[in-house]
Parts: C-alpha cells; structure tokens; sequence
C-alpha cells in the first residue's frame, strides 16, 4: 500500500497542491481532474486560515485524511466520483450540513456515496450484540447498493488505524485494533483486497501487540542487507534461466508482512528462523502456460521443500486469488518462497473486486463484481428470515468470514458451503425442504453418517422420505449434525411453527428424560421462574420449540436452590473418614441445619453431589450420613426411623470433581470397551471403577462405572458421546 506520507515527505511540511493533482489526477479526464481539485477547495475554504500551510495537512486535518483515503483509493483504481466523495467525507463525517452546503457543486452520485459512508459511521459505536448485527447488516446493505461505500469505508479505516498506532489512549488503540481484525480486514480479504488487508493486519498488530511487532520488525530489519543481496542474487539466476527457455518474465522480491509472520510462527509453533517465506520472490508471467513452465523451471533450479507447495491456480480461494506457491532450498541451501501468477492474477490479488471496476463513464461493472452483489444480496437474504439477532450475527460472520468447502449434487452442480459441513447442512443448502426431510446420505456413492464431515470436491447425494420433519438431536451442538448457522437457524424455525401442545409435550418428555438419566430431582417450576419463564409449561414449550437450548437448562439447575455454594468436596469426606463439624465448615460442602460438632460423611449407596436434592440420616455413633433424597434406603427408611433425617444442605465451594455411578448398555461387538475407554479418556474423565457383565443369550454387555465428573452439565455432555458410539443401547446415572 502506497502512503503519501512516504511518497511525498514535503507534504506533511506543506501543501503542495499541484503533486496531489498530479498523483490522484494522472490518466483521468480534464473533468475528472476539475472536481478534485473542487473538492480540494471546497474543504479548504472550512479552514480558518487557508494561508496557515502548516494546517492543511497535519494527521489529524480533515484534508490531510480526505487526501489519503483518495490516495488509497486511487492506488485501487477506483473512479472519479469516489476520489471526490474520500476528500470530502472526514469533513462530511463531522458536519451534518455539509451534504447539502455540497450538493448545488457536486453530483448526485458523490452525495450518495457520502450519504452511504455517513449512514456506516453512524453505527460505528457498538456496545451490544444486536449493535453489532446491525452495524455487519448496514456494511452489507452498502455493499449492495454500492460497493464503492465499502471501499470507502475500507479507506477510512485504514487512514484511522495509521493515526490510531500513535494513539496515547491504549483502550482506544485496542478497540481500533479489534476492529479493524474482527470487521474490516476480514471484509477486504472477502473483497480479495489484499493491499488494505494486510496493511490492516499489520497496524492492528502493532496496537495489540506492540513488543512482539516491534522484536519481529527489529529481526527483518537487522538481515535486511543480507537479505535483499541474498534475494538480488536468486532473482538474477531465476531471470537468466527463465530467459533461456524463452519466456518473458518480471521477477521481483517479495516483502513479508509482519503479522503474518507472527500468525505463521503461532500457528506451525515455528521459531523465526523456520519460517520459509520471510526470504521470498514473486514471478509474473503472461499466461497460465507460462506459471507451470516457470513452476518446472524453479524446481529444476533448486531443491522444493516437501509439502510446501499450494496450486491456486487450479484451486482458487474463496476470494478470487490464484497464484502458484511453492518452497524451495535456494542459493546457499536456505529456503526461499516463490510465488508464481501471470499479471490478470497479481492484480486480482492485489485490487481484489477493485481490479475490476470500471470508472469510465457509460460502461457496465464486470460480472465478477456483479457476482461479489449476487452473493452478499443472499446474505441479506438469510438474514431477513433469522427472528434472534445472535443467530443473524452467527449467518453474517459465517458468510463473511468463515473458510469453504466445494462439494456436488448428483447432477454436477457445485454448492459452496462453510468448512466443517455436513450431509445435513449440504441437504439445507440445496432446499429447505430437503433438509426437513432428510433421513440419510451418499457421499460418492457410500452411505455415511449424517455428522460426516464433507470435504472438498465430494459428490453428496440425499436420501429424504415423503412426509416428516427435522430431529430436535439436530440442534444438539454435541452430537453435531449441524455445523452451519443459516441450517441450524431454518431447523428453529421449523420448530417454531408446530402447535404449542405439541412442543410442551415434546419439551416436557425431552427435559423429564435427561433428567432421569442425569439422576436429578428440582422443581419445574423453580426452574422455569430462574429462567425467566412464567410457568413450567412455557418452559417446556421454549425447550420443545428449540428456543432453550438443553445444556442451558442443565446449567440452571446447578444455580438454583439448594446449590449455593462452591466448596470442594475433601477426598477424606469421600472415603467416608470420620470429621468433626469444625473441620468441615472450612472444607466441607455440607452443613446441617441448627446442629454443631456432629460427624459427617456422604453416603456409599448413592453418593450425592452438588446440586442434587440431600437429606442427613443420624447413624449411632458414626455422626450425620448425607443420602440424595431419592436414595433407596432412605425410601426405605420405616416411619419409625424418620425421627433420626436431619436437614443437611450444600455449603462453600462446588468441588473440581464429583464421583457418580454409571450405567451403560451396549449390543457386543469386538473393540467396544477400547472405544468407550478412548472416549472417557478424550473427555478427560477420570474412572474410579469399571466392571463389565456379558449376557451371551441376548448378546448384550453392560458396564458399571465409578467416574469423577466436575459438574451435571459434563455429565449431560458425556451422555451425549457415548450415545454415539455404534452399538449403544442406553447410558443413565444409577440411582442410590
């Protein structure tokens, strides 16, 4: 990215009117060259002293950051009317008169785009989720009514993020900084803008992270010298080689931006040193015959790093970019990147949708750009039929920002879905319909799950029935059916739409039987009051409906009566080791009702934990054993024993881990135990005792378990993967 603050070091001294038209004029029309320098007088004439030279330019002036928004659009090629509305629009922004003050001298078309950039700054602020929905929903509402306004808008932030390093506010420069990572930069690499994208990387980063920014800079200056000799030297040899075959070539060094290094280094865990592009040439060529010519010249030349190497020609990005990207062992056996594209692809790269735009008058926009509306119009789309702002900000990320997947219809069309799709999301994506009625898949003529992952270039075949609807295990994020926003969102709304009745019935059923197999007793209706529900049944029909999720519901019972306290169940309380009351009110999590310096211990029968329902039976001269309500042998307890319950409750701090007694019940087959094992070991659980009983007549094993858990919600999870595995019959808590 060209700065004119580097191109032109006199400018930040004094204005030099003439340079500016010279730079943003060159190539354009004798009109085109009128309204800029307009433009220019239009935001002079606001100073209070046009003749304070010393003014007109200084970083934070209206003019100096119109000027550079323009210089960086002019570096994209952008026309005339968006150079004149980038010098306008920093005054603009700041007097809500100067749209019509501008109008009688300026066209319609540069007043609308100032409106458009006007109408994006006035939701700049965002401080809530459904803020932030908004504030993605107008960028992607500018961008189909003009995408020069996102342009602009790109423009501007950039020109913020240069002001915004220098920044002595650090809460400023980091909310700049998360913006310009989490929105913009993302935005222009979707665009396929690459000189805004990384230059916005770099400038966040160096907020962010400026110690590291600054050790890496230091690393790249200090080899600087030896590093341009060492790439003169590879793009002398490469030149003479290419020449030799023929082929006319421009082959240049590449500079390696600074966060992408550091990204790199994070994410291959790599040391500076072993990263192999900070050494790197580029090489562009007229043709795509002549890149994979050039490609054979290179590992003629030198030795290629194994598997560093990434077609982008045959395999674009999302974006647009195609390149070829190779690592190879250059001069003096150290590795070098080449980068190899003819001069349509290096524009593309670097302009992005920008490459394309046509700002002589009369003509059309080229089909790439109508196609860059096409698609994000659909974005709108989705996002019109989603009710919930989180799950519209859910579709807008993941349209915008998420990496994709390219897979087939049996007839040979290509859908594009986010990286990560299953069968189900492909069925959803082809029609809604299809996905409601969805019942089984065919990934290249085999049957595969429904939770398979697809990859790229996969044919993908759904299986659907006449009649019938979507699972509720669909939205359960555990079992992962689902893994695209707009899907997940069309299966809600299904459920949304079926009679209350049915959805109480169904959510009812749903939480009574999680309940049961989590072993819990509360009441429904205090659930549903700390939910903020009205009554249970609105519960159930929320829950029926996919408005609550399950494991937010487990998660309440955790918050409500009698769990109030945190306090780690001590190891000796578990082994039923005898304390005294005074010791227990430090480490114990239990306390009982109105009674001081008695014995206690939980009980062995149904080993209670935090969270369910307790009761203290008086054991002669063993203190207070603490039984779940539910507990058989308090059940059992005859009416002459009931003198000796006692009120116990929970108290202190929720222990790490909690012992409960499992039940699993599996049709046999060979490697069944390594697989329940494998997965109790994924999930970090850690087993205390594990039995197993074959019944050879009917072919079924069960298994007992002892396991330490850390809360009913990872409870509630592990019962969800092991209900995957093959061959499972049921899975519950036992009961005491």
């Amino acid at each position: 990215m060209v700065q004119i603050s580097n191109r032109y070091p006199e400018l930040k001294s004094w204005f030099d009117e003439q340079a500016w038209l010279a730079l943003l004029g060159e190539g354009r029309s004798k009109t085109a060259q009128q309204d800029i320098q307009k433009a220019i007088a239009f935001v002079k004439a606001t100073l209070p002293d046009p003749a304070a030279s010393a003014l007109l330019l200084s970083e934070d002036s209206h003019l100096f950051q119109g000027l550079s928004m323009a210089a960086i659009l002019n570096e994209l090629h952008l026309d005339s009317p968006t150079l004149v509305a980038a010098i306008l629009h920093p005054l603009s922004a700041h007097d809500p008169k100067l749209t019509d003050t501008a109008k009688p001298l300026f066209s319609a078309d540069i007043i609308n785009l100032l409106k458009g950039v006007k109408k994006l700054g006035s939701i700049h602020a965002r401080r809530s989720v459904a803020a932030d929905v908004n504030h993605l929903r107008f960028l992607l509402m500018a961008v189909v009514e003009d995408l020069r306004v996102i342009l602009l808008k790109l423009a501007e932030q950039t020109v913020a993020m240069r002001l915004a390093v220098h920044a002595e506010d650090r809460a400023f420069r980091r909310r700049m900084a998360d913006e310009a990572l989490n929105i913009y930069a993302p935005l222009a690499n979707r665009l396929g803008i690459g000189q805004i994208k990384w230059e916005l990387e770099d400038l966040a980063f160096r907020c962010l992270e400026p110690e590291t920014y600054k050790f890496i800079a230091q690393l790249l200056d200090e080899k600087r010298v030896d590093r341009e000799d060492y790439i003169n030297q590879a793009v002398a040899q490469l030149e003479a080689n290419i020449r030799a075959e023929g082929i006319t070539a421009q082959v240049t060094g590449r500079a390696k931006h600074i966060f992408s290094i550091w990204k790199k280094m994070q994410r291959k865990h790599l040391d500076y040193h072993e990263i192999y592009d900070i050494r790197a040439v580029r090489i562009i060529v007229q043709d795509i015959r002549q890149c994979y010519a050039v490609l054979g010249i290179v590992h003629t030349l030198w030795q290629h790093v194994p598997k560093e190497f990434d077609d982008y020609i045959a395999n674009p990005k999302e974006n647009g970019y195609q390149s070829l990207h190779t690592a190879v062992l250059g001069p003096e056996g150290k590795s070098m990147e080449v980068q190899i594209r003819t001069e349509a692809m290096h524009e593309q790269a670097e302009l992005g949708v920008a490459a394309h735009w046509m700002y002589k008058e009369g003509e059309q926009q080229q089909p790439i750009v109508m196609n860059k509306l096409s698609a994000l119009r659909q974005i709108l789309t989705w996002q019109a039929e989603m009710s919930l702002d989180t799950e519209a900000a859910e579709v807008i990320r993941s349209e915008l920002f998420e990496d994709r997947v390219y897979v087939f219809t049996p007839v040979g069309e290509v859908l594009k879905l986010s990286k990560g799709a299953t069968p189900l999301d492909f069925a959803y994506s082809v029609h809604t319909d299809v996905g409601h009625r969805c019942r089984g898949a065919k990934v290249d003529g085999r049957m595969v799950p429904l939770t398979s992952t697809l990859l790229n270039g996969q044919q993908v075949e759904i299986l659907t029935s006449k009649t019938g609807g979507p699972s509720r295990d669909w939205l359960n994020s555990h079992l992962g059916y689902l893994k695209t926003a707009q899907a997940r969102a069309k299966v809600h709304q299904w459920f949304k739409k079926q009679d209350r009745v049915k959805n109480a019935a169904e959510g009812r059923s749903l939480l009574e039987k999680e309940l049961k197999r989590l072993a819990v007793n509360c009441s429904l209706e205090d659930l549903a009051h700390h939910l903020k529900f009205p009554k249970a049944e609105d519960l159930f029909v929320a829950l029926g409906g996919g408005e609550i999720k399950l494991h937010q519901v487990i998660q309440a019972i955790q918050q409500i009566e009698p769990l109030k306290t945190k306090m780690p169940l001590p190891p000796k309380l578990v082994t039923a080791r005898r304390q005294t009351l005074s010791q227990l009110v430090k480490r114990d999590p239990i306390s009982v009702a109105g009674v001081g310096n008695l014995l206690c211990q939980t009980a062995k029968c149904c080993k209670p934990i935090p969270g369910d329902d307790i009761i203290g039976y008086i054991v002669a001269g063993r203190g207070v054993s603490v039984h779940r309500k539910d507990c058989a042998n308090i059940l059992a307890a005859g009416q002459k024993n009931r003198s000796r319950l006692i009120e116990v409750r929970w108290e202190g701090e929720t222990q790490p881990s909690y012992m409960v007694d499992l039940a699993i019940h599996a049709y046999d087959r060979q490697g069944l135990i390594r697989d329940v094992g494998a997965l109790l070991a994924s999930e970090k659980i850690n087993v205390i005792t594990f039995k197993t009983h074959l019944n050879k007549a009917e072919n079924i094993v069960s298994f007992g378990l002892t396991v330490e858990v850390p809360s009913l919600s990872v409870l509630e999870r592990l019962f969800g993967q092991i209900h995957q595995l093959p061959n499972i019959i049921d899975c519950h808590r036992v009961q005491g």
